[in-house]
């Protein structure tokens, strides 16, 4: 099969779990944005983005190392249970942490009276780092469809007990009916969303079972010093990198200046995060395809690494990754009048982040893409070095900017760091791994789509269905455009 038609067809299965099942888990985002208040959803704002640093430490870059060493000389499932048994260990510890500091945790993030908050968000991590080692492998044995089915089970525990606890559970007491405490009660608030995502990530690893138990051919020491010294790297670049996704969420706290006349500070503060993360949720589409490509494509790089003529693909396939991006930029931006009521109303105020957001993120894919030069050439630490760079500017500019223009100037911020860290590593990339981009063609593509964003801003008409019609007619335009020049319908249907 055309290898760019097989990583093609591998993504959109692994959409289904990811693109298909998180559009579902989506939902939940208008849910949360009219049951909760700005600041109560700023608290699972907040706590999310303490989550990601988390999963990095607990599960220290194995993912990409059992890639790497399942392609080598190595025995496939010595390198498996080499890589599942120290997440497991690590994470044990972690979750016997966590549940005994609750309460000290709680209080010093001003949580009084919720350790189980902190409960919930360590069973969380801890489930899910130690599932990410038997999901690799399924990726890696290409076992996508087993991969896209148990993902999309754990979104849909995950919504099914979001509905109970926060809509049926609350209509059966207002109705009269006396719910066991155990059960449930009025006062656990968001809680519950975290509680719903424990009970997922629970159900999901039992499943996963059987993977788990598979790592039986023990322990390896001298494999494992060597896969250290390849994902030590990755472990510090993976840290940089969710400074740079999602320190802002946790700086907004400290550095958002409270107006005259606002009111309680603490209140307005979280109700300032809250309004960030949930615009951040708008721009959604472009980081579930980002993270669907990455799953299709890291063990597609690697394994056509070897083979003639692969820098032409690799080349061919940003290509194709930033013309749907910017088919997704265009696609939200105009219709984002539609697309904006999947948050509340006290939301709005927010919106005008959702373009920087979603460019941002563009950049963010373009970052992976050109990463695999680095990865190919065990060259880790050239990564790490791309993602500190860049986190000494997430860090820099959220001091500066955030203080100056509140939860804007962490989009701004968001925005600045990966087109720095998309200079920077394609410059050293190409120094290293050279690969002939179509920074040309991708140039004026990029410069077509945002010339048609621009002018929807000078449409006579504001709203309404006349304008919809008029974007939607630019859409289709630039849509129309990439399928012709890129004869894109040519390879869709080619067979082989």
């Amino acid at each position: 099969m055309n290898p760019l038609k097989r990583l093609a067809k591998q993504t959109a299965i692994y959409g289904l779990s990811s693109i298909v099942g998180r559009l579902i888990n989506y939902f939940l985002v208008p849910l949360y944005t009219r049951i909760f208040l700005p600041q109560e959803y700023g608290i699972v704002t907040e706590l999310y983005a303490y989550a990601s640093f988390l999963m990095i430490l607990c599960t220290f870059g194995m993912e990409t190392t059992f890639f790497r060493f399942s392609e080598s000389d190595h025995e496939s499932e010595k390198v498996y249970s080499t890589s599942l048994l120290p997440v497991i260990a690590v994470n044990l510890v972690f979750i016997a942490l966590g549940i005994a500091g609750s309460s000290f945790i709680s209080d010093r993030l001003h949580y009084n009276n919720h350790p189980e908050y902190i409960v919930y968000f360590v069973l969380i991590v801890g489930l899910d780092a130690i599932a990410s080692i038997p999901f690799a492998r399924l990726r890696q044995q290409h076992h996508a469809m087993k991969f896209a089915t148990l993902k999309l089970v754990n979104i849909m525990i995950n919504i099914v007990c979001n509905f109970f606890f926060l809509l049926l559970c609350p209509y059966l007491v207002r109705h009269g009916y006396q719910l066991p405490s155990v059960l449930y009660h009025p006062g656990g608030g968001v809680g519950y969303v975290f509680l719903s995502n424990m009970i997922a990530s629970a159900v999901t690893l039992l499943i996963l079972y059987r993977d788990v138990i598979a790592a039986k051919f023990g322990f390896d020491r001298q494999l494992f010093k060597e896969m250290l010294g390849y994902t030590l790297p990755l472990l510090l670049a993976g840290l940089a990198g969710m400074v740079n996704e999602t320190l802002d969420r946790i700086l907004l706290r400290f550095l958002i200046v409270v107006p005259a006349g606002a009111g309680d500070a603490a209140k307005y503060v979280m109700a300032q995060i809250g309004i960030y993360g949930a615009n951040y949720k708008v721009s959604i589409l472009m980081t579930l395809f980002i993270q669907t490509f990455r799953y299709a494509a890291e063990p597609f790089f690697f394994g056509h690494a070897k083979e003639q003529g692969s820098r032409e693909t690799f080349s061919k396939v940003m290509t194709y990754f930033v013309l749907f991006g910017l088919a997704i930029f265009l696609g939200v931006m105009l219709n984002i009048d539609i697309i904006k009521h999947f948050i509340g109303r006290k939301f709005y105020p927010g919106i005008g982040i959702v373009p920087i957001l979603l460019l941002a993120n563009l950049f963010l894919g373009v970052i992976f893409n050109l990463s695999i030069w680095y990865k190919l050439n065990n060259k880790t630490r050239y990564g790490a070095y791309v993602t500190i760079f860049g986190a000494i500017v997430t860090i820099a500019s959220n001091i500066v900017l955030i203080p100056r223009m509140g939860y804007a100037g962490a989009a701004w911020a968001t925005f600045i760091c990966y087109f720095l860290m998309m200079l920077l590593s394609y410059f050293w990339g190409q120094k290293y791994y050279h690969i002939d981009y179509e920074t040309g063609k991708i140039g004026c593509y990029f410069a077509f789509a945002m010339v048609l964003f621009l002018v929807t801003k000078l449409w006579p008409f504001h709203g309404g269905v006349a304008m919809l019609a008029a974007n939607n007619a630019l859409f289709a335009l630039f849509v129309g455009v990439v399928l012709y020049r890129e004869n894109l319908w040519q390879l869709l249907v080619r067979k082989g």
